[in-house]
């Protein structure tokens, strides 16, 4: 099967990357498609880059230590 590729400047794009690379121009394709569908496949939703920040938020907002009562906030403001 062939590919015929009818836009210049991604006849153009393809070309360069395959001279640097010193590549054919099939591989050059293959290798860039399955970089960009591995890409596409890995990409995170929202949530799930937002889950680590939350879990270290949630770990410290743990209780701990004396209760914050109003005999807490007394005892810091200096009203005994």
């Amino acid at each position: 099967m062939a590919f015929h590729i009818k836009d210049p400047a991604t006849d153009e794009a393809v070309r360069r990357l395959a001279r640097l690379t010193g590549k054919s121009l099939t591989v050059t394709v293959r290798e860039a498609v399955e970089k960009e569908y591995e890409r596409e496949c890995r990409e995170l939703s929202v949530i799930e880059l937002l889950k680590p920040i939350w879990e270290k938020v949630e770990a410290l907002s743990r209780p701990g230590g004396k209760p914050a009562d109003k005999a807490f906030f007394d005892e810091l403001s200096g009203d005994f």
